[in-house]
């Protein structure tokens, strides 16, 4: 009995700890992608939907 419940406390805490590091990774990435795209620039020439380029219209 004892033994079951600290298996289950363990992993509980592996998967609670290892969705905090995904979180972090996830977020961190999309840090490190804002980032490049305001140092570098866009690397999209035209802003798009649906995979189509727009029409630009002046």
């Amino acid at each position: 009995m004892v033994r079951t419940k600290l298996i289950l406390a363990i992993l509980a805490a592996v998967i609670s700890v290892g969705g905090t590091g995904l979180w972090f990774l996830i977020s961190e990435r999309q840090d490190a992608k804002e980032r490049h795209e305001k140092f570098f620039g866009s690397t999209k020439e035209y802003p798009t939907s649906g995979g189509e380029k727009m029409k630009i219209e002046w």
